[in-house]
């Protein structure tokens, strides 16, 4: 048995929630998604970015729906994406007005594919559980599966009293942080438990518990994770810019991921001025695919390089070699089943390189300083060719290509599953 059958095995959520034929839960594989940063209402921008996301490997892609323009929107950008071969799942995000907008536009609320829902920002006293019950209702009557979504930043300050209530009472009260975070986990279970007396099915739920920190964020999803059964929606919210962003994110997911816990996730990253809203999915495959849960792309393995490799050409065949696995997969998917599953090494010197060349798929081991001006190539193990000259990169792409036409093409036994 594989360490990704075991991590599946662990897996707590037994429930499974279908999302526009995209399954969450259970024994699926878990979902990457992603959410767009453009005006809903701007179609032709929150169309690009969509496309953008989705050819990425986004599997689901949320869009605020905050305004009467946006809800007006999201029918159009689904025909859009739909003119285009993109069925991604739309998912609405809502939050204070989201019981007006469905029932004003039913047209958004028939096309968006699932809500997200938070508590804490539904309504206040009776009006809370009202407008929550129109937000239930509108996606029982149209078969919606529904992200109850508590954020940190936006508690639902009822819950929350409650529980400070509570905690000052006790004779050794906990610590403020352990208070938020069990009435994070109870605004969500109290939320799911309400809508399904709405009439909500519980195949139709999901739940997240959103935090800032690193450690809240474990806290919260291993209690969450013993206390029900729903599937359950990763990712620090607000987790910041850059390599920040991407460190607080996958310390915070990995562990948790390890322990079984999570069906679908989310890299929240900030973006850079002008930079690429694709890094979180890019991100968010990478975690899974490091940890052996899902593959999407090709991995290259690489050496970080050290005195031996004075020269930056490993480095930037490396790089180049990645990118050329990635733009060319979402052709690559579809003509060579398995392709995700290639290795490929691109190594600076003779420690290593001959090693994780032969324990790749294909690898090459370029020369190192003062060593022979020669780069062997190695297919399955076996060293096949050496390449020297001013086109080894060229030739080594070219003998990539070979490899995925010969090991993924049609006809070959071997292809990944």
């Amino acid at each position: 048995m594989t360490s990704v059958d075991l991590l599946h095995r662990k897996r707590r959520s037994t429930r499974l929630v279908e999302v526009r034929g995209v399954a969450i839960g259970g024994r699926s594989p878990i979902v990457v998604q992603s959410m767009t940063n453009t005006d809903t209402a701007d179609v032709d921008a929150t169309v690009a970015q969509v496309l953008a996301l989705a050819r990425a490997g986004s599997e689901l892609v949320r869009v605020t729906v905050n305004t009467a323009e946006a809800a007006s929107a999201v029918p159009v950008i689904r025909r859009e994406l739909d003119r285009a071969g993109v069925g991604v799942p739309l998912v609405g995000d809502f939050h204070f007005n989201g019981h007006k907008l469905l029932a004003e536009f039913p047209e958004c609320a028939a096309t968006l594919d699932k809500y997200r829902i938070n508590p804490g920002n539904v309504g206040r006293g009776s009006r809370r559980d009202e407008q929550f019950a129109q937000l239930i209702e509108t996606a029982c009557r149209l078969g919606k599966p529904v992200r109850i979504g508590v954020n940190w930043g936006s508690l639902d300050q009822e819950v929350l009293a409650r529980f400070m209530d509570e905690n000052a009472k006790r004779p050794a009260p906990e610590p403020v942080e352990v208070v938020m975070r069990a009435a994070l986990v109870a605004s969500a279970l109290e939320s799911a438990a309400l809508a399904e007396q709405l009439g909500l099915a519980g195949n139709r739920i999901i739940l997240s518990c959103k935090v800032s920190g690193v450690q809240d964020l474990v806290a919260v999803y291993r209690d969450l994770a013993t206390r029900c059964d729903y599937p359950l929606h990763l990712g620090l919210t607000e987790a910041g810019m850059g390599s920040k962003g991407i460190v607080a994110s996958t310390a915070a997911m990995g562990i948790l991921l390890q322990e079984g816990i999570g069906d679908t996730i989310r890299v929240s990253l900030t973006p850079e001025p002008g930079g690429d809203r694709t890094q979180e999915v890019v991100v968010a495959q990478e975690i899974l695919q490091t940890m052996g849960l899902r593959a999407f792309t090709p991995m290259v393995t690489a050496c970080p390089g050290c005195g031996r490799t004075t020269s930056t050409y490993f480095q930037e065949l490396a790089s180049r070699i990645q990118a050329y696995l990635r733009e060319n997969m979402p052709l690559w998917r579809t003509r060579y089943p398995g392709v995700e599953h290639l290795h490929v090494a691109v190594m600076g010197c003779v420690v290593n390189g001959p090693g994780e060349s032969k324990l790749a798929d294909i690898g090459i081991s370029l020369p190192g300083s003062g060593e022979r001006p020669v780069a062997p190539v190695y297919v399955d193990g076996a060293k096949t060719v050496t390449l020297k000259g001013d086109r080894i990169a060229e030739e080594f792409q070219a003998l990539v290509f070979e490899y995925v036409q010969r090991r993924y093409g049609p006809g070959d036994a071997r292809k990944a599953g």
